[in-house]
């Protein structure tokens, strides 16, 4: 029997040299801090929450809040008809002035077709929501001279075509004296010849509105109707002709706005200061989803305001 050598042991196999490692990044440096990026950032969310709210309050937004208004003053006025407490001068059925902007007369224009609550006084924020009547004269139906003012274009333009009404049109108001109805007799633009005094016993009903271009009012056209049929009771009025502010006057504007514009302003651009912050620390996406919805409704509210400052009739 034969025996045979075991075979050789392997050698083991050299070991792999150890990798290199990568060296580590530098740490990274912070920003530096630019307060004149976030003053330049803040500015812009303000001027553009601004322009849009603005556009939109004399446009879609405008026309919206006007529709909403008009209909709970229809509302209103068919529950005070309904029960006698509707308005009929200067004074409320509890011997209280009226307050500017509680509504007191229905306006129909069937061939316009235009339906409209008026509403007591004639400042820019009270024709936001439509017509108004001017608190120094007499109530539609009663003797003297009524007087009602309406937008041209912005919040609903009611009178927008005020000045396609002709010689002879039938106007309809009903108050809390029941209806009163008056028939077109002329326009007058500035410079125009006033029309006749009225007789005694004798109404006459003027409509006023802005003209020119469109949200660039540059006069007041007038439609002037006298009053068929009887005239209603007149009550005894505190107010006078000529005692009320210069922002109820046709194209007047409301300079008490000032203090509501100042602080919405002020929240706005504190809602834009912390947007750009958490845009720097949190993330684009996260930021403009929670901030931009805050920031249109500012914008929004602060453009209302602003837009009291401008001519009532526009």
């Amino acid at each position: 029997m034969t025996l045979t050598a075991p075979p050789p042991p392997v050698p083991p196999a050299p070991p792999a040299p150890p990798k290199a490692t990568p060296p580590a990044p530098p740490p990274a440096r912070p920003r530096p801090a630019r307060p004149g990026f976030a003053v330049a950032g803040a500015a812009l969310c303000v001027l553009a929450a601004l322009l849009l709210g603005f556009a939109a309050n004399l446009t879609i937004v405008g026309h919206l809040q006007h529709a909403r208004d008009q209909q709970t003053a229809y509302d209103e006025l068919r529950r005070q008809l309904a029960l006698g407490t509707a308005p009929v001068g200067q004074r409320d059925y509890e011997g209280k002035p009226l307050e500017p902007g509680v509504p007191v007369a229905l306006l129909r224009i069937p061939a316009l077709g235009l339906r409209e609550v008026v509403a007591e006084g004639t400042t820019s924020e009270i024709l936001m929501s439509g017509p108004g009547h001017r608190r120094d004269t007499p109530l539609p139906g009663q003797a003297g001279t009524s007087v009602i003012m309406g937008r041209q274009w912005a919040y609903g333009s009611p009178f927008a075509r005020l000045g396609d009404l002709r010689a002879g049109t039938r106007i309809e108001l009903t108050t809390g004296q029941g209806k009163a109805v008056y028939a077109v007799t002329g326009m007058r633009r500035g410079g125009d010849e006033l029309p006749a005094p009225l007789g005694q016993g004798q109404g006459r009903l003027t409509l006023i509105t802005a003209t020119g271009a469109p949200y660039t009012p540059d006069g007041v056209l007038r439609v002037d109707a006298r009053l068929i049929g009887d005239v209603q009771p007149s009550p005894p009025r505190v107010l006078r002709g000529g005692w009320i502010a210069g922002s109820e006057e046709a194209l007047g504007t409301d300079g008490g706005a000032w203090l509501e514009v100042f602080l919405w302003s002020q929240a706005l651009l504190l809602a834009a200061l912390l947007t750009v912050l958490a845009h720097r620390f949190w993330g684009r996406w996260q930021t403009w989803i929670c901030a931009g919805p805050v920031l249109l409704a500012l914008g929004l509210a602060d453009s209302q305001a602003l837009t009291a400052l401008l001519p009532n009739l526009l």
